[in-house]
């Protein structure tokens, strides 16, 4: 895809065509992730029934305020600062329910 493709549709920056492993991750930050790839997919419940829902999710920080960094299995990094109501998580066929 070329450049002024990528900037057409920029959704497609964040669906990677095969998809990614704990293994992918670059962490140069200096945080500690711990690898939740046991879940499917992962929602925070916001007030006013707002759900952010991440699939695939797979390494995970806590900051020191409460927000969530999230790696996927797209490559896309997404940031949950605290304040949900509720976190929810499918965990994969098998796979443990609780990692942490």
């Amino acid at each position: 895809m070329t450049l002024k493709q990528q900037n057409e549709n920029p959704v497609s920056n964040y669906m990677s065509t095969s998809k990614l492993t704990v293994k992918d991750f670059i962490n140069n930050s200096g945080l500690s992730f711990t690898d939740i790839s046991t879940e499917s997919v992962r929602r925070y419940h916001f007030r006013g029934d707002e759900v952010v829902v991440i699939p695939g999710p797979l390494m995970l920080n806590v900051s020191r305020t409460g927000g969530h960094r999230i790696y996927d299995e797209n490559g896309v990094s997404h940031y949950i600062p605290k304040g949900w109501l509720e976190l929810t998580w499918i965990a994969k066929a098998g796979a443990a329910n609780f990692v942490k």
